[in-house]
């Protein structure tokens, strides 16, 4: 275990060492530009970051009077997801949600390990036509949400190491949210 461990750990440093830093910014950028609502999408272990990231955008900075994004999960409400995938299917779970409700100035953040889940890549397009303005954060590869975003955050790892990437992933939104701590305490 403790070799490991070890290995686990090396690998994550290794990544972080080598993170994209221009997106970071690019976010951050992007994140203060935005004048309407803040939709993030994910799956699975991408959906808990998604929730995290609603807490941590919304209620945290909000509740410190430093920023009020208006900032929503289509991942969190489980009767509308499971509704939607019984009756016309999961790929449209964001769609669904998204349809008639997502405008130019809005922003959607898009997380995805592969890069390629249907539900997330039929939202992608469908606020690609809205003209809405699209944050992907990746693994893997990247897939098409890599090439579809206006902005990406990638995690290049090998396809299957869902934890080092879904680790980093959780890195940027606390990178993301200690910023605007500490741009606040300036």
């Amino acid at each position: 275990m403790k070799e490991f461990s070890t290995s686990y750990i090396n690998n994550l440093i290794s990544i972080l060492k080598n993170s994209d830093l221009d997106s970071i910014s690019d976010i951050i950028n992007i994140l203060n530009k935005t004048k309407g609502r803040i939709y993030i999408i994910g799956n699975g272990g991408s959906a808990a970051t998604a929730s995290h990231m609603v807490n941590d955008l919304g209620a945290g900075l909000r509740r410190r009077g430093i920023k009020s994004f208006d900032v929503e999960s289509l991942s969190d409400n489980t009767p509308v997801c499971t509704a939607i995938a019984n009756d016309i299917g999961y790929e449209n779970i964001f769609y669904m949600q998204l349809k008639d409700r997502l405008n130019k100035d809005d922003l959607l953040i898009a997380i995805s390990c592969s890069g390629n889940s249907e539900n997330i890549i039929k939202a992608v397009e469908y606020a690609k036509e809205k003209k809405a303005k699209i944050m992907g954060i990746t693994g893997f590869d990247g897939g098409k949400l890599k090439e579809q975003s206006d902005i990406n955050f990638h995690v290049q790892t090998q396809k299957e190491q869902y934890g080092v990437v879904e680790d980093m992933h959780m890195i940027l939104n606390h990178i993301i949210y200690s910023y605007y701590i500490e741009q606040a305490k300036q």
